[in-house]
């Protein structure tokens, strides 16, 4: 036997799912079965109370799809509304020749008290109410209805490609993606249903018409011809209760159809109306010139100076004390020289951003979302870029001003170490030489940033010159975002870590669980796996292909025990990745390679410290650093990629040697190199140093 709360949960359940279907039946018996008047006064009164609630959410929502049921609601409503006008059509129509209260004391009270006994006057007001909710309101929320569903639908396509752009980057995670598909899908549905769902206010209006003649009409001949009344009699009977049935009716229509026009006519905010409305108009700034203009027609002749005055006396006071307001609230943001009661939290100790640009205050306007936040736009294209070329997620840059700094000063910090720093000018252009400028123009001298050419920052008006002169000519966002995505391919080792590695192995998972079983927990461990991407990382071999890196750490897990070992063995295997990254498929690789003698001095120098990070001499690794810088010299200035091919036993300590000297300049070891890529070798580098070798020793 079920316990009694399970029972009473299964209950409850299945009470709230019978609600809807009881409703509608009871619609449904209302247009067909006679009910007493007790009952169409509960479901007038029900039915506006219902209408103001709908109102009340529909104003208190943030955003237009919080409130996605209001298609359905808005025609459950109104089917409501027009049961209890057949129902209260057919009370009318049988008794309403007993009197006004024959039909229940809700239509009375708007027949007598709202429109005080006068026909006429309720004609009339029940005609200007309708206008006002058919085509004022109905006729607005419907065209904006139209508008909205037909741009969210063409919208659509390129939501989800972006969708799927920020998913394959590794910038949200598959369930995020999915709940922001189901957002952009229910949001277009809530559109196109409101499109339909506003042709239900027409036609309840159009009905309404209908039913007040079809009341006038039917009960004037019904009572003079079936119940023997005078036709004046009949005629003011039966025009104050149909009046009094149609404005029933047509407020909660009315209630109904400014919550269609606030939901449709939402734009969203984290706010909802009430807050959003009140944010914008508490500006002193608008109720100033406010109270001026009517203070000026308040001393007009023939005005109503009492009323004018008064008000013109109010929006001076509100505006005063929205300016006392705005100036507390500067006050409380500003830094305070001193905080001795402030608590000082680990927070307070430890800044969480790994990467992070701080600005002088003449750059906060490339942040400005008010002019578009350029720098913000570039710095997300390049992590969404680098994160599907390094293969993980490149974590959020975190801009901030900092007041220490120059005015057009910026710094790069990446993983709490300061990686760059240099000036921007926001209203200039950096005009970079590209080494063939005949007629320089005139700016301010400078070196780029990022690749250290020789530039110029140009005005504004001097751009088109500039570029006619050869230059390679970018505006100050694109320099400060170069200049991060150098440094952030430069330290992205130092942007991976365990955390990194566990995700990558939950995606190795989804695509190949049986792989990921054998790389982890055994026989490698997070740290393991993050240490050896890590290293990968610094030379420039990316992880987008984890899967071939996850196979070659398994096949070579009983091959090398220790973590160098164990790289450079994960490197043989991978190879052809490593080759495909400096030049493509069919061209074949440019490569610098050691003299005979040379290598054979390195791997005499590696067997006397096989344990050392740098086992040359500080006289040899100067001479090699000079050459190979040599050697590459003229392959740099001419933009092509290229590599230093030397001994498996050389690869990790010539690596590292000449990695300060030559950041981008890969180094292979021969059992890298694929036996179907081609080589084509432009520089031999030491036969001298050999010789110069030979004769110090």
């Amino acid at each position: 036997m079920m316990p009694s709360d399970t029972m009473l949960r299964l209950w409850g359940s299945a009470a709230r799912g019978s609600i809807l279907p009881f409703m509608t039946l009871a619609i449904v018996v209302l247009m067909i079965v006679p009910v007493p008047s007790i009952v169409l006064d509960i479901g007038f009164i029900a039915n506006i109370a219902i209408s103001l609630a709908v109102l009340m959410i529909a104003l208190n929502a943030a955003q237009p799809i919080e409130f996605s049921s209001f298609p359905t609601v808005l025609l459950f409503a109104t089917l409501l509304r027009l049961s209890l006008n057949v129902a209260s059509t057919r009370v009318v129509l049988v008794a309403g020749h007993k009197g006004e209260a024959a039909a229940g004391h809700v239509i009375e009270a708007f027949g007598t008290f709202v429109i005080g006994g006068n026909w006429a006057v309720g004609l009339f007001v029940f005609l200007i109410v309708m206008i006002i909710n058919l085509v004022v309101i109905t006729k607005g929320a419907g065209r904006v209805s139209e508008v909205s569903a037909r741009f969210t639908l063409d919208a659509l396509p390129g939501k989800q490609m972006a969708i799927d752009a920020d998913l394959n980057a590794g910038l949200m995670t598959p369930e995020q993606a999915k709940a922001r598909r189901q957002e952009v899908a229910t949001e277009a549905d809530f559109y196109g249903s409101m499109d339909g769902a506003s042709k239900f206010v027409k036609g309840d209006a159009v009905a309404g018409v209908m039913i007040l003649a079809i009341n006038i009409v039917g009960g004037i001949v019904l009572g003079t011809m079936s119940h023997g009344m005078v036709l004046a009699d009949a005629a003011k009977t039966y025009v104050l209760l149909a009046i009094g049935d149609a404005l029933v009716a047509q407020v909660p229509a009315l209630l109904l159809s400014i919550a269609a026009a606030a939901i449709v006519t939402r734009v969203s905010s984290p706010l909802d109306l009430a807050g959003q409305v009140t944010s914008q108009f508490g500006k002193s700034a608008a109720w100033i010139p406010v109270a001026a203009i009517m203070a000026f027609l308040g001393l007009l002749p023939g005005m109503p100076h009492l009323i004018v005055l008064p008000a013109a006396l109010g929006a001076g006071v509100l505006a005063r004390q929205l300016r006392k307001k705005e100036r507390a609230t500067i006050v409380t943001i500003a830094p305070m020289p001193t905080a001795p009661s402030h608590m000082i939290e680990w927070s307070d100790l430890h800044d969480g951003a790994a990467l992070s640009v701080d600005i002088g205050y003449a750059l906060i306007g490339l942040v400005d979302e008010r002019r578009g936040a350029p720098l913000m736009a570039r710095i997300t294209a390049i992590r969404r870029q680098l994160s599907r070329e390094l293969g993980f997620v490149v974590p959020q840059v975190r801009v901030r001003d900092d007041l220490s700094l120059a005015p057009n000063a910026y710094r790069l910090t990446l993983a709490g170490m300061v990686v760059g720093e240099d000036e921007a000018y926001p209203d200039d252009f950096l005009a970079l030489d590209s080494g063939d400028i005949e007629t320089p123009v005139i700016g301010r001298a400078v070196k780029d940033p990022t690749f250290g050419l020789d530039a110029v920052w140009v005005a504004a008006e001097s751009r088109s010159d500039a570029i006619a002169a050869g230059y390679t000519v970018v505006d100050a966002p694109t320099v400060i975002a170069t200049h991060l995505n150098r440094a952030i391919v430069s330290g992205a080792a130092d942007l991976f870590g365990i955390d990194e590695a566990q995700k990558l192995v939950d995606a190795l998972k989804e695509g190949a669980p049986e792989l990921a079983k054998g790389l982890t927990p055994q026989p490698f461990g997070l740290s393991a796996i993050a240490a050896l991407c890590r290293s990968l990382l610094a030379e420039g071999v990316p992880l987008k292909d984890f899967r071939r890196i996850a196979l070659a750490m398994i096949d070579c897990a009983a091959l090398a025990t220790t973590p160098k070992p164990l790289v450079e063995a994960v490197r043989q295997r991978i190879g052809a990745l490593i080759v495909q990254t400096i030049v493509p498929v069919r061209m074949p690789l440019p490569a610098i390679t050691l003299d005979p003698g040379l290598e054979l001095l390195l791997a005499q120098a590696i067997h006397v410290g096989p344990d050392a990070e740098f086992p040359f001499e500080p006289a040899l690794s100067t001479r090699i650093v000079a050459a190979v810088g040599d050697a590459a010299a003229p392959l740099v200035a001419s933009a092509r990629s290229f590599a230093v091919i030397t001994s498996p036993l050389a690869r990790a300590s010539l690596s590292r040697l000449l990695r300060p000297h030559l950041p981008e300049t890969p180094v292979l070891s021969f059992l890298e190199i694929p036996d179907s890529k081609p080589v084509d070798i432009v520089a031999v580098v030491g036969a001298p140093i050999h010789a110069i070798a030979e004769g110090d020793a």
